[in-house]
């Protein structure tokens, strides 16, 4: 949302709640990211939505982070079944506990591992990325290693603002 909102891009956030797609309030975006399940805008003449936590039929399993090639009023359906419609997939561990680092990288791979290859299947190659809470050293040397062969195309240490900016902006140009 500060991405959005810093690079003047108008933007409508998914309440989870109530499952509707609301402006985003006069007050601002503080506080609203306890509800929120998705964003959406305009990338030139392409609306993109990015939903969380979305079950993504290609993959048989949920994927933390979708970017899609749809605007929300579509039907979701259809959209979510189309592989193409995918610009980037990734998998968020949000655990901070350094000594549990390693297990949330182990299950993030498995997860990483099964969308690359679904969408392989597709002959399709969407960007993959990762986001972590807690990055130990072994960690962060395989993150970089999948990073240089192009299994992952972008990662982020959620404890470091630079990265998450990063992360945050390559997702808003795609």
């Amino acid at each position: 949302m500060a991405s959005l909102n810093n690079a003047g891009i108008p933007f409508r956030w998914l309440h989870g709640p109530t499952n509707t797609w609301a402006e985003v309030p006069a007050s601002g975006i503080a506080g609203i990211e306890s509800d929120l399940r998705g964003l959406t805008w305009a990338k030139g003449k392409h609306l993109r939505t990015l939903a969380f936590n979305m079950r993504v039929p290609t993959v048989r399993n949920s994927v933390d982070v979708c970017l899609l090639d749809c605007s929300p009023d579509e039907d979701q359906t259809t959209v979510i079944e189309n592989p193409a419609r995918y610009l980037a997939l990734g998998e968020l561990k949000g655990g901070i506990d350094p000594a549990g680092a390693d297990e949330h990288w182990k299950t993030a791979g498995t997860a990483l591992a099964r969308i690359r290859e679904a969408f392989r299947k597709q002959v399709l190659n969407p960007p993959i990325f990762y986001v972590g809470g807690a990055i130990a050293e072994k960690m962060a040397g395989e993150i970089w290693e999948q990073l240089q062969d192009g299994r992952l195309t972008n990662a982020a240490n959620l404890t470091c603002d630079d990265q998450v900016a990063s992360l945050c902006s390559w997702l808003c140009d795609l």
